[in-house]
């Protein structure tokens, strides 16, 4: 009875909320033990996280311009389609569903599972199955609302992001009380030179480049943000210095309470700073990370699902996952797609590894898409963008991010490797299927006999999942 399309339902709280709650998630409880490990030291592990702030804010203002440039929705894969072309897109969309987001989503499910656990087992440590076990119900369920309703999983963030700052104010306020009572032994020789390993530092990085993560989410949904052209750079700026002060403030906390030892011994460093802080939380605090954990999760779902609609309606993914629910208005198989793969990382990974393997390609694409902006300035001077950086900012995000990408090789070679081979195993793809000439000849030749039998299961699919193609051009 009425048209299907993605409605405008992202206001500027939600865009906030979003921003807010993808950031402000597993990585504040997880990544100040990497940081630490491969910085070396309490002085420099504090030196990195406010670089990955400034790194980050950089970066969330180059997007913010992509954003008022370009008009379609899709995140890093839009802006390297339209500025670098189809070849590195697909490349960016094959490890990005391969090997990124899975990785990521495991990462952030299994933080969940362990924090939600840790309060009934402390002071022993979870067991791992039942660890894995909540970590999928917890995806799951965020899976279902996605499916469901786009306000519903609006909402969800905008409450999630107040309960992640809350958890937040909680490791702040006791760790400054502390401090402002002299107990400042944790920091003497907070530079000690003699642990710093050069080559161990770009893990530093995407340790804490991990936690601030999710300033470019706005991006992922631009035709769904009501007023895109305001809302996307006031909400990045704001978002992106809220989260800085917040995490240079907890891990001052941490290292108050905790001192360096504490927490490179420790799995869980929120819930050891609330056994050492204050007791009576102790099963209070875990719940808030876990909460902020889902809430990472929803916003990763939400964000990613509009890549692959994006990717479909650009003819680069199946069709199928360019349609929409005709009663939900959500992108239903776009949004299920992801849960084979992401229940198999869940099952067989390790936090550490997987965040140094998905952390290449991530770094990698997204300099790339800065790059981008640089090249389409280039090709489009008289275009006059509504919010426009220095040309600097695009020039050492992109440097800075492409040298820490080469760096992590001597850091890290087995795991970058294979996200290296991951990245690279989309070239025989991209000109077997989706170039236009080779696809061609290799569809008329070989493959003919399959196509009936494609265009029959999307067919059959679409009829089991009720969705159909969008009907309003929104972009």
């Amino acid at each position: 009875e009425e048209a299907v399309f993605l409605r405008k339902k992202i206001t500027l709280l939600r865009a906030f909320s979003l921003l807010i709650g993808s950031m402000v998630g597993s990585g504040i409880f997880i990544s100040p033990k990497g940081v630490l490990k491969n910085s070396g030291s309490v002085g420099f592990s504090l030196v990195v996280w406010f670089t990955c702030g400034l790194l980050s804010m950089f970066g969330a203002l180059c997007y913010a311009e992509l954003g008022t440039r370009i008009t379609k929705s899709g995140g890093h894969y839009i802006y390297i389609l339209e500025t670098l072309g189809p070849l590195p897109s697909f490349l960016f969309l094959w490890a990005e569903f391969f090997a990124i987001r899975p990785a990521n989503s495991a990462v952030v499910s299994l933080a969940f599972g362990r924090y939600m656990l840790e309060p009934f087992f402390a002071p022993c440590a979870a067991p791992v199955p039942a660890v894995k076990l909540v970590s999928l119900l917890g995806y799951y369920m965020v899976l279902t609302l996605n499916s469901w309703s786009v306000t519903w999983s609006a909402r969800l963030q905008t409450a999630l992001s107040v309960i992640k700052l809350l958890a937040l104010a909680l490791i702040i306020v006791p760790g400054m009380m502390l401090l402002a009572q002299g107990h400042t032994e944790n920091f003497q020789d907070a530079f000690d030179r003699q642990s710093l390993v050069l080559d161990k530092l770009p893990l530093a990085f995407y340790a804490g480049m991990f936690a601030y993560s999710g300033w470019f989410q706005t991006s992922f949904v631009r035709e769904e943000l009501v007023r895109p052209e305001r809302n996307i750079p006031l909400a990045v700026i704001v978002s992106v210095i809220t989260v800085i002060v917040g995490y240079m403030l907890t891990n001052v906390s941490y290292y108050t309470v905790l001192g360096m030892q504490d927490v490179l011994a420790s799995p869980a460093v929120a819930v050891s700073f609330v056994q050492r802080a204050f007791k009576s939380l102790i099963s209070v605090v875990p719940v808030l990370v876990a909460l902020s954990c889902f809430g990472t999760m929803n916003g990763g779902i939400f964000t990613f699902s509009r890549t692959l609609f994006v990717a479909s309606r650009e003819g680069q993914w199946p069709p199928l996952f360019s349609m929409i629910h005709i009663r939900r208005h959500t992108p239903l198989p776009a949004v299920m797609l992801m849960f084979p793969l992401v229940t198999a990382m869940v099952c067989i990974g390790d936090i550490y590894h997987l965040m140094n393997f998905f952390s290449f390609s991530r770094w990698l694409f997204i300099g790339l898409a800065t790059l981008g902006l640089i090249v389409h300035r280039h090709r489009h001077p008289e275009l006059r963008s509504p919010f426009k950086v220095p040309l600097f900012v695009p020039v050492s995000f992109t440097i800075i991010c492409l040298f820490t990408v080469a760096m992590s090789f001597y850091s890290d070679p087995l795991n970058i490797s294979i996200g290296c081979t991951m990245v690279l195993s989309g070239f025989p793809v991209y000109y077997l299927i989706i170039h236009k000439q080779m696809s061609n000849f290799l569809w008329n030749k070989l493959f003919f006999l399959f196509l009936p039998l494609s265009d029959y299961l999307t067919h059959k699919l679409q009829l089991l999942l009720e969705v159909v193609q969008q009907e309003i051009k929104t972009y």
